[in-house]
């Protein structure tokens, strides 16, 4: 069983996605603007975002949220892009697929984060997706326990990806085990953050495996048991209902 998740992260990236889903139906689309490009996404084309969100082949909004590390857009801009994405999401009952980075030792992005998904009213009931889906997803979990918990509290799934394995993100062994079995998917983030035993050249869908049994060990549970699972998770999540289809960053099996 395979699950592909193709984020945007651009105007032309999610055009790219929409595109790619019509040629191989295995591939979910999702569309959004990244922190990063948060600057450079005027009126137009924000427009031109929400049009593909409503295309029934999407099944989530980002990848969006917000980069203190690398700031490549003021914070300002990252926090109205990130509103942006939440409105939206909440409107059309679509996940919202969120990157989180503070600098190192600081945690001011995801505290900002919180607060915008609580201010969006996340985990109020008027933002209850149908089914029980997330209103949202982290992406390649980064960050303290207490960040997850209330994340969690939020109603927020957590995803992770070959980022576990680098130094720094030892929290994610403690993140791995509090977070329910039922809000849990893994990824590659292709083409990046590749797993030990994995190519450091491109990162690819099959290395999703790598993270999985980390994750299957960390939870005590076989990895076939967790992979079921894992699917299943992705099914509900992006309303997948069944779809032979990972979360692939752009994989649960493949964000």
């Amino acid at each position: 069983m395979v699950r592909i998740l193709v984020p945007g992260w651009d105007l032309s990236s999610s055009r790219a996605a929409i595109e790619l889903s019509l040629v191989d139906a295995t591939l979910d689309p999702a569309a959004g603007i990244h922190p990063h490009d948060a600057a450079s996404a005027d009126d137009p084309t924000w427009s031109r975002i929400e049009e593909q969100a409503h295309d029934p082949r999407v099944v989530a909004i980002g990848e969006t949220g917000l980069d203190y590390d690398r700031a490549l857009s003021p914070r300002e801009a990252q926090l109205a892009n990130l509103r942006r994405h939440l409105a939206l999401g909440r409107r059309l009952g679509k996940p919202v697929i969120l990157h989180c980075r503070s600098r190192p030792g600081e945690r001011e992005a995801h505290d900002d984060l919180l607060r915008e998904l609580a201010e969006a009213g996340a985990g109020t009931a008027d933002w209850a997706p149908a089914g029980g889906r997330p209103p949202a997803l982290l992406h390649s979990f980064s960050g303290p326990p207490d960040y997850a918990e209330r994340a969690l509290e939020l109603g927020l799934a957590i995803s992770f990806s070959g980022l576990v394995f680098r130094r720094g993100e030892e929290a994610s062994e403690a993140v791995a085990r509090l977070t329910p079995a039922d809000r849990l998917l893994v990824e590659t983030d292709s083409p990046y953050l590749s797993p030990p035993g994995a190519s450091r050249r491109r990162n690819e869908p099959q290395w999703v495996s790598i993270t999985a049994r980390w994750l299957a060990d960390r939870r005590g549970v076989e990895p076939v048991e967790l992979g079921a699972k894992i699917v299943a998770n992705y099914d509900r999540i992006f309303g997948r209902s069944g779809a032979a289809t990972g979360i692939s960053h752009g994989s649960a099996t493949d964000p």
